[in-house]
């Protein structure tokens, strides 16, 4: 008899907590929703797209690339010879995710304003001036400064007249050294700088900017060009071949021989101010080989150097690598946002 009241008991018991609890499960769900969704934050995620900008600098419209937060440390690209922007289009996609990144056409290069070296003096100092007019324009008082080639004499002015807004440099086949500048490439450039005829800058014409030049630039060196995207070369040939084009590039190649000239300020930049530096250099440029990446750690001995199995515009075939190197670099040296 007892367990039978007993049973009787536990059913009604069960019941009744059955009945209790799908009156209040949706009350409890409900609760239960509004915690979870105040205890968890909503998923963002970061708009590291490309956009396309022009801003008037004295007269010249400057085109520029600009990704990633505005409120993120700042990583300023600076191209090279006879690239443009166009060079950093992954670059910039892989670094945006936590940095600030823009990259502008220099005068007479890529999209931006190419008045005749009649009405514009294509010189170092000149392009220099205009993007440290343009940083001013952006309000850009402190930056990382990522360097190839021309980029290098570009923005090692900059860093010496300002060092206090460089945050960091990145060197990427960008010489600041006469070891970097051997003979048996630059010998009729140097011929080019001591005897400024028409024949000499023919011969520089065509040895810098024929079709094939330009194509060799972007796969010397390169194990597998297969990796090269051809769009590179086939851009800068009808950038370059614009009119009064290459009259622009051979002021601006005859005028590179200033930039040895100033090798000992920037070495005596390096030696005071320490900046900190990562190199990834293509080991196999002919244009700037590898002893000129050695000799920056004379002056920068704490310079992270990785020299890279392939050519001049090592971006091209391994700009993975370079991104990873340099997001590695980047959260060590920079402040976080």
């Amino acid at each position: 008899m007892m367990s039978i009241l007993t049973a009787r008991t536990s059913l009604s018991l069960v019941a009744a907590v059955t009945v209790l609890l799908s009156i209040l499960s949706p009350q409890t769900a409900t609760r239960a929703d509004a915690l979870a969704t105040q205890s968890t934050p909503p998923v963002t995620s970061i708009d590291t797209r490309v956009r396309y900008r022009t801003v008037e600098i004295d007269g010249i419209k400057l085109f520029y690339r600009e990704a990633g937060p505005a409120n993120a440390p700042v990583v300023v690209l600076l191209h090279g010879f006879p690239a443009s922007s166009f060079m950093y289009r992954e670059l910039m996609e892989l670094l945006a995710g936590r940095f600030h990144v823009i990259a502008p056409d220099y005068p007479g290069f890529g999209y931006s304003g190419a008045p005749p070296v009649q009405a514009f003096s294509y010189t170092f100092d000149h392009l220099a001036d205009i993007i440290e007019k343009f940083t001013d324009r952006l309000g850009l008082d402190k930056y990382a400064l990522y360097m190839q080639d021309f980029g290098g004499p570009v923005g090692f002015r900059l860093a010496s007249r300002h060092p206090e807004r460089v945050s960091c440099l990145i060197v990427q086949n960008a010489n600041a050294y006469e070891e970097g500048l051997p003979d048996n490439f630059w010998k009729p450039a140097r011929t080019l700088w001591q005897d400024p005829s028409q024949a000499n800058f023919d011969k520089i014409r065509e040895a810098a900017m024929s079709d094939q030049a330009l194509e060799w630039n972007y796969t010397h060196g390169v194990i597998e060009p297969a990796l090269v995207n051809p769009d590179s070369w086939v851009l800068q040939r009808t950038l370059v071949n614009r009119l009064g084009n290459k009259d622009i590039m051979l002021a601006l190649l005859y005028d590179y021989r200033s930039n040895l000239g100033q090798y000992v300020r920037w070495h005596e930049y390096f030696r005071k101010h320490q900046p900190p530096t990562l190199i990834v250099w293509g080991k196999n440029d002919i244009i700037f080989p590898a002893e000129g990446a050695r000799a920056y750690l004379r002056d920068l001995p704490r310079a992270e150097l990785h020299l890279l199995d392939t050519g001049h515009f090592a971006l091209e075939d391994k700009g993975n690598e370079i991104a990873r190197l340099m997001l590695n670099f980047l959260d060590r040296k920079l402040p976080s946002r």
